[in-house]
């Protein structure tokens, strides 16, 4: 595998990304809470447009994976406008953001920002609002009393970091309660057995988009991950569905 590419943000840190020319519209994967660009369903993402000649950008947000930077520093807000940096210097007039988790809701902040040029969206156990109704009241004391949170994570030894800022830059950006001013095609992949994001919650995102154009798709099985073999054949079945669409 070749090494990323860098671009210096507005402090200078060094955002990695890695992109690949092609046709039709750029497919941007953007990945999940301290998660990053080398995950399986980015990489099999990558690896099916390579093979079908499609453009694609996969990318880090600062402090995760190979970008610059302190994970803990890091906001929805500021992830959100990396991400952006990042989609801004390729430079392509059409996009299709695919989003999971915590990357699903950075892709309808940035659909609702990039306006027309986002003409697909495709959410894997999308989770807006997470910071809104996925921590207790008791967790959101120690946030505001601590300035961070540590819970027990399904993905490794270390646990897992909330901090207030990230906390905070949340609340600033719900979505959830209102329209969200979203016309293109969006698909909704999310699993019955998620234990991270109610699957309920992908019924009330599709509700709240504008778009007439919006489907859910349940895994009955599927969990938060929504990684295995069958899980990713329905991504990419959904994306090559989405992409003659277009």
């Amino acid at each position: 595998m070749t090494g990323p590419a860098f671009l210096a943000g507005p402090d200078g840190l060094r955002l990695a990304y890695r992109y690949q020319s092609g046709n039709g519209p750029l497919i941007v994967f953007l990945p999940g809470y301290a998660s990053d660009m080398l995950g399986s369903k980015a990489e099999a993402v990558a690896a099916w447009a390579a093979a079908q000649g499609r453009a694609m950008l996969r990318l880090d947000y600062s402090g995760c994976g190979e970008s610059e930077g302190d994970f803990a520093a890091g906001t929805l807000a500021r992830w959100r406008d990396d991400a952006a940096l990042i989609i801004d210097h390729i430079d392509a007039d059409r996009l299709v953001l695919i989003g999971s988790s915590m990357g699903g809701w950075l892709a309808l902040l940035l659909a609702q920002a990039l306006g027309e040029r986002v003409v697909g969206l495709i959410g894997i156990a999308a989770a807006p609002d997470f910071t809104q109704w996925g921590f207790s009241d008791e967790e959101k004391g120690e946030l505001q009393a601590n300035g961070r949170l540590e819970r027990f994570s399904d993905y490794g030894p270390e646990p897992m970091v909330t901090t207030h800022g990230f906390w905070h830059s949340g609340q600033a950006n719900l979505m959830l309660d209102s329209h969200i001013l979203i016309d293109c095609p969006v698909r909704l992949i999310q699993g019955q057995c998620d234990t991270a994001v109610p699957w309920q919650t992908a019924l009330t995102l599709a509700d709240r988009l504008c778009s007439a154009d919006v489907q859910v798709q349940l895994v009955k099985d599927g969990d938060h991950r929504l990684s295995r073999d069958q899980d990713i054949a329905l991504l990419l079945r959904t994306l090559d569905a989405l992409l003659e669409s277009l």
